[in-house]
């Protein structure tokens, strides 16, 4: 019954407004690659807003270049036979740059999981596959261009700017970023708390950094170690980058072959190409693996 107002007049029964008709987008190609790109340029944004991020990812390797290198140049001159001990460090250090970037590009995963962003970006009706993608590509990018601030640092070291050189190592840093990257981003996946994150990776980055030859020759290696080696998925970044730079430089046969003699399975020595190709195939096996991990976790 309609209920009388304060001037005694009826009251209009209540009526409900018809539901509001929501149109949802089907999928296509068009809007995933839509997606792609946005979160691609998200990580663009947030890094070129974090000024001091990009000048403490710095710190590290000039670290190991002017400091460590200058300092044990000295004591390491009779193993790197009339090598600058800076020149030899170089490729390890570029690949340091881009590692540590690559993993702080993956850990804001876990910061937009924590602060609840994360589900605002599986509203929109995209494939779970596509922000992964976005998300690999925009940490590959942003740290290759941490990359390219120390790629400008070669003259200062002994090593030329020869065009082929620069794109080469560019090349190569940008595969191996987006092979961490989508390595961190398969760990966030699985990972809640930003702790347990840096732990982890840390725990990864470490020893791949080490074992990789970064700062010493791979020559005449223990056994045990030489395995190592030969697993780590970073020793096929730094050791086509060092090839590359001794392959533009005077140096000896005799310091070639102890500095750079390249990586050999069962004796045969593996190709620069095929090297940059063991990076590239670990980066999509850990991104199909991300993708359907983050499928579950969320």
């Amino acid at each position: 019954m309609a209920q009388a107002t304060s001037e005694g007049s009826l009251a209009p029964p209540h009526t409900h407004a018809p539901p509001v008709a929501v149109h949802v987008p089907a999928s296509s190609l068009r809007g995933e690659l839509r997606a792609v790109k946005i979160v691609w340029q998200r990580e663009l944004i947030r890094f070129s807003k974090d000024r001091l991020r990009i000048v403490t990812a710095l710190v590290q390797p000039i670290l190991f270049l002017f400091v460590l290198g200058t300092g044990l140049s000295h004591l390491a001159s009779a193993g790197t036979h009339g090598v600058d001990l800076r020149t030899f460090v170089y490729p390890g250090v570029l690949c340091m740059a881009v590692l540590f970037t690559a993993m702080f590009s993956a850990a804001s995963l876990v910061w937009d999981r924590e602060f609840g962003f994360l589900r605002e970006m599986m509203v929109p009706p995209v494939r779970r596959s596509s922000l992964v993608l976005g998300k690999c590509l925009g940490g590959a990018t942003v740290a290759s261009l941490q990359g390219v601030i120390v790629i400008a640092l070669a003259g200062l070291v002994g090593v030329p700017y020869a065009a082929t050189l620069l794109l080469a190592v560019f090349g190569l840093q940008l595969v191996l970023a987006f092979a961490i990257t989508a390595f961190g981003v398969m760990v966030a996946a699985r990972v809640t708390q930003m702790q347990s994150f840096m732990a982890l990776m840390q725990m990864a980055i470490m020893p791949m950094f080490f074992l990789s030859g970064a700062l010493f020759s791979v020559v005449a290696l223990p056994r045990w170690l030489a395995i190592l080696n030969r697993i780590d998925p970073l020793t096929y970044a730094v050791d086509p980058m060092r090839r590359a730079i001794f392959n533009n430089l005077t140096v000896s046969p005799v310091a070639r072959h102890a500095l750079a003699p390249g990586v050999t399975w069962w004796g045969w020595r593996v190709p620069t190409l095929l090297e940059a190709a063991v990076i590239a195939l670990l980066g999509l096996v850990m991104v199909s693996i991300a993708i359907v991990e983050f499928s579950r976790a969320e």
